[in-house]
């Protein structure tokens, strides 16, 4: 038995989410979404911030309505000029597994004898 993932399945079906990176710091939310919304109806944008600071990292996500628009999107929009900066839009992948962190909190205490 073969199994295939279902973008294999439906001939390489485009995903309506995308990856915008390279952004200037000072991007908003607001932003992403009016300049995402020249080609179709945005569903949702998002720039990733540090959870610590509240500061940009630099990247977001804009969701599109329609694999159409999300398509139309990198074509007009992956290396164009935003605030200095050549966007880099392109479809978004999966988030790859992490390792698991720890977070059980600091070290010490053993004894080691």
């Amino acid at each position: 038995m073969v199994l295939m993932s279902s973008a294999a399945a439906q001939g390489r079906h485009m995903g309506k989410k995308l990856y915008v990176g390279n952004l200037p710091f000072n991007a908003t939310d607001e932003a992403l979404q009016g300049i995402f919304a020249q080609v179709g109806t945005v569903q949702s944008a998002k720039i990733i911030t540090d959870r610590d600071t509240g500061r940009s990292k630099g990247f977001g996500f804009v969701e599109m309505s329609t694999d159409q628009e999300a398509a139309d999107a990198i074509q007009k929009f992956n290396g164009a000029d935003y605030g200095g900066r050549n966007m880099t839009v392109a479809e978004a992948r999966p988030m790859a597994p992490r390792e698991d962190r720890g977070g059980r909190g600091g070290g010490g205490g053993g004894r080691r004898w």
